[in-house]
Protein backbone atom coordinates (compact mmCIF):
# COMPACT_ATOMS: atom_id res chain seq x y z
CA UNK A 1 0.00 0.00 0.00
CA UNK A 2 1.79 3.68 -0.92
CA UNK A 3 1.43 6.10 1.71
CA UNK A 4 -1.18 9.08 1.27
CA UNK A 5 0.16 11.80 3.04
CA UNK A 6 3.65 13.06 5.13
CA UNK A 7 4.00 15.60 8.12
CA UNK A 8 7.17 17.63 7.59
CA UNK A 9 9.46 19.79 9.01
CA UNK A 10 11.58 22.40 7.47
CA UNK A 11 14.27 24.61 9.44
CA UNK A 12 16.31 27.64 7.95
CA UNK A 13 19.25 25.84 9.60
CA UNK A 14 20.53 24.18 12.51
CA UNK A 15 18.33 25.00 15.65
CA UNK A 16 16.81 27.67 13.02
CA UNK A 17 13.27 28.58 12.32
CA UNK A 18 11.25 25.79 12.07
CA UNK A 19 7.87 25.24 9.83
CA UNK A 20 5.76 22.16 10.33
CA UNK A 21 3.77 21.16 7.06
CA UNK A 22 1.31 18.23 5.62
CA UNK A 23 1.31 17.16 2.20
CA UNK A 24 0.48 14.52 -0.17
CA UNK A 25 3.41 14.60 -2.29
CA UNK A 26 6.74 15.51 0.18
CA UNK A 27 9.36 15.75 -2.62
CA UNK A 28 7.03 18.57 -4.52
CA UNK A 29 6.37 20.25 -1.53
CA UNK A 30 9.63 20.04 -0.15
CA UNK A 31 11.23 21.09 -3.61
CA UNK A 32 8.72 24.25 -3.36
CA UNK A 33 10.09 25.22 0.15
CA UNK A 34 13.59 25.11 -0.98
CA UNK A 35 13.39 27.30 -4.02
CA UNK A 36 11.00 29.42 -2.49
CA UNK A 37 8.08 28.98 -5.34
CA UNK A 38 5.17 29.73 -2.69
CA UNK A 39 5.12 32.75 -0.70
CA UNK A 40 4.66 32.85 3.04
CA UNK A 41 5.85 32.06 6.49
CA UNK A 42 8.90 29.84 4.52
CA UNK A 43 9.85 32.04 1.96
CA UNK A 44 10.18 35.11 4.33
CA UNK A 45 12.17 33.08 6.85
CA UNK A 46 13.98 30.61 4.22
CA UNK A 47 13.18 27.15 5.72
CA UNK A 48 14.49 25.20 2.91
CA UNK A 49 15.69 22.39 4.48
CA UNK A 50 13.81 19.36 4.58
CA UNK A 51 14.78 17.77 8.69
CA UNK A 52 12.32 16.36 9.76
CA UNK A 53 9.23 13.90 7.89
CA UNK A 54 6.79 10.89 8.60
CA UNK A 55 4.38 8.81 6.27
CA UNK A 56 1.07 8.82 6.97
CA UNK A 57 -1.43 6.19 5.49
CA UNK A 58 -3.81 8.87 4.40
CA UNK A 59 -3.66 12.75 3.83
CA UNK A 60 -6.04 13.37 6.52
CA UNK A 61 -4.07 11.33 9.13
CA UNK A 62 -1.01 13.50 8.12
CA UNK A 63 -3.07 16.77 8.68
CA UNK A 64 -4.20 15.37 11.93
CA UNK A 65 -0.83 15.20 12.91
CA UNK A 66 0.60 18.32 11.64
CA UNK A 67 -1.94 20.45 13.64
CA UNK A 68 -1.11 18.56 16.72
CA UNK A 69 2.51 19.36 16.19
CA UNK A 70 1.79 23.00 15.67
CA UNK A 71 0.44 23.18 18.86
CA UNK A 72 3.98 21.27 20.29
CA UNK A 73 6.60 23.45 22.53
CA UNK A 74 9.79 23.73 19.69
CA UNK A 75 11.70 21.79 22.27
CA UNK A 76 9.65 19.00 21.62
CA UNK A 77 9.84 19.53 17.60
CA UNK A 78 13.58 19.55 17.80
CA UNK A 79 13.77 16.52 19.91
CA UNK A 80 12.07 15.15 17.31
CA UNK A 81 14.35 16.05 14.54
CA UNK A 82 17.14 15.39 16.72
CA UNK A 83 16.23 11.48 16.83
CA UNK A 84 15.76 11.01 13.40
CA UNK A 85 18.12 13.39 11.66
CA UNK A 86 20.89 14.17 14.38
CA UNK A 87 22.71 16.52 12.11
CA UNK A 88 20.52 18.02 11.10
CA UNK A 89 20.76 17.33 6.87
CA UNK A 90 19.23 18.13 4.48
CA UNK A 91 16.80 14.98 3.48
CA UNK A 92 15.42 16.27 0.34
CA UNK A 93 18.02 14.16 -1.74
CA UNK A 94 16.72 11.39 0.18
CA UNK A 95 13.23 11.77 -1.21
CA UNK A 96 13.53 13.18 -4.48
CA UNK A 97 12.51 11.54 -7.51
CA UNK A 98 15.75 11.18 -9.86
Amino acid sequence: MELQGYVYIMASGRNGTLYVGATSDLAKRAWEHRNSVIEGFTKKYSCKLLVWYQPFESLEAARLREKQMKEWKRVWKVREIEMMNPNWDDLYDHIARP
